[in-house]
């Protein structure tokens, strides 16, 4: 075995293991596929790295394919470029689908070739991709193909039965149903659960009144699970002793061109009208960066009266992948500071908890802003702490970041935040306080290029952004990105 992983990291003893564990499968075991089951926020990404690094050093691999959700493409070109010991080329495929396959015809480059693609453009480029004959394939976040018949995963099922080493990546292999577990082992290694996805459900399940309805057969419940993990390496956040007592993960997510087109019109035209101002002040400086920060959460005007109209779907894609993980087991809160942002993202949460006539809904939420009674605030706290039905919870800065307990979940997504250091630590210190049992992740959903990164960065490190922008103005520091 290779003694020591080749990132620029000092891993986490569960990292190590992981690591280990895939290196066996592959290179002692002979097996064409290894499953991290890693939970948000233990590394995944970052074992894979030194996985594929170590099969490429080891003179196994040449070409990887990283097939993932449109929201996570960034995160990857990003971890690499920070934990990657080796040499790699990577290229993030975009563009139309005609620039895609010249991407991928014209990967050249020094050192191990990785292509990232989404779930959705890969399937359509499968003659391009086929041809590319990539060495490893991860596809991350695998629970976006437990569907057997969807073409996305009809493409990855093709990489089964071909000769190259598989890496599948999720904290959720199951999200609905055991049944999930097929069409990602399909993938995966299709001798796991060999034969037609009709011969693994008359196998291990009984069928109810509905087809969807399967229920596990008593007798196979030994051997399916036996199945699943012989393979599969587990995570959890619990089980990760040397896991600090909170994570912060930064989520970059990528404006659509017009959207980036109008920020950039937003920045000209506030650089502008400071030009043009006697005295710059803290006020006038913020009232540009809130238009700029309601842009990046996805809304803006069509005139300085016009109402809000939404320009962005990006924040709210990446929140809906982390809301479909987090929600199969756990409870989720979420954070934003606008209210237009809050109704986009109950709409969301609607239609991916699903339900409605002679169907229950996968999950329910509650809200809490300025306009819920005092009453009703209490109300929605409760049920999300101790009714298992209520996952999600979803709060504006103002109302929510003071006197109430969400100890309930362990995970908080920043949507958007406001300007208050205060407010910033009091809104992290829901979830991570007395009675708290688990280790906290926090996601912050920040648009790639804008002013996101900049509010971040002074909250976190507990400075005034007030103060600090004014001062970057006066210096000739661009404050808004």
């Amino acid at each position: 075995m290779i003694d020591n992983m080749p990132i620029r990291a000092a891993p986490y003893d569960h990292q190590r293991q992981a690591f280990g564990f895939v290196w066996r499968l592959f290179t002692e075991d002979c097996s064409p596929g290894a499953a991290l089951l890693m939970e948000m926020g233990t590394g995944k990404t970052i074992t894979s790295i030194a996985a594929a690094g170590a099969l490429y050093l080891s003179g196994r691999i040449r070409r990887l394919l990283i097939v993932a959700p449109l929201s996570v493409l960034g995160v990857w070109q990003e971890e690499f470029a920070k934990f990657a010991d080796f040499p790699y080329t990577l290229a993030v495929l975009a563009g139309t689908g005609k620039q895609k396959a010249q991407s991928i015809a014209g990967m050249e480059g020094c050192g191990l070739r990785v292509i990232v693609v989404n779930y959705e453009s890969a399937w359509r480029l499968e003659e391009h991709i086929l041809a590319w004959k990539p060495d490893l394939v991860i596809a991350d976040e695998s629970h976006k193909i437990k569907s057997h018949t969807a073409n996305a995963s009809k493409f990855m099922h093709k990489f089964g039965a071909r000769r190259c080493f598989k890496l599948l990546l999720t904290g959720t292999v199951i999200t609905n149903k055991a049944a999930d577990v097929y069409s990602q082992y399909k993938f995966l290694n299709p001798a796991i659960y060999p034969g037609t996805y009709w011969d693994f459900r008359n196998t291990y399940f009984d069928a109810g009144f509905y087809p969807s309805q399967l229920t596990m057969k008593p007798d196979m419940e030994r051997e399916f699970t036996q199945r699943l993990h012989s393979v599969a390496y587990r995570a959890t956040k619990d089980e990760c002793l040397d896991l600090p007592e909170f994570v912060d993960i930064i989520r970059l997510v990528d404006l659509e061109p017009a959207a980036r087109r109008a920020y950039r019109d937003l920045v000209r035209d506030s650089y502008t009208q400071l030009e043009n101002e006697d005295t710059v002040t803290a006020v006038n400086i913020l009232a540009r960066l809130t238009k700029l920060s309601q842009l990046t959460g996805g809304f803006a005007r069509g005139d300085e009266e016009g109402a809000l109209h939404q320009i962005s779907t990006a924040k709210l894609t990446a929140l809906e992948d982390i809301a479909e993980e987090v929600t199969v087991g756990g409870k989720l809160v979420v954070i934003a500071r606008f209210r237009r942002e809050i109704d986009a993202i109950l709409e969301m949460l609607e239609r991916l908890a699903g339900g409605g006539k002679d169907k229950k809904p996968a999950f329910r939420y509650v809200c809490v802003h300025g306009g819920v009674k005092a009453k009703d605030r209490d109300a929605h706290v409760a049920a999300f702490q101790n009714d298992p039905e209520v996952q999600v919870f979803v709060g504006q800065i103002s109302t929510a970041g003071l006197g109430i307990t969400l100890t309930a979940a362990s995970t908080m997504v920043f949507y958007s935040q406001n300007y208050s250091v205060s407010d910033f630590e009091q809104t992290k210190a829901r979830i991570h306080r007395v009675g708290q049992l688990q280790r906290c992740t926090y996601i912050y959903l920040a648009a790639r290029g804008t002013v996101d990164l900049k509010i971040l960065k002074a909250l976190q490190d507990k400075v005034e952004l007030s103060r600090t922008i004014v001062d970057d103005y006066r210096k000739g520091v661009k404050p808004y990105g």
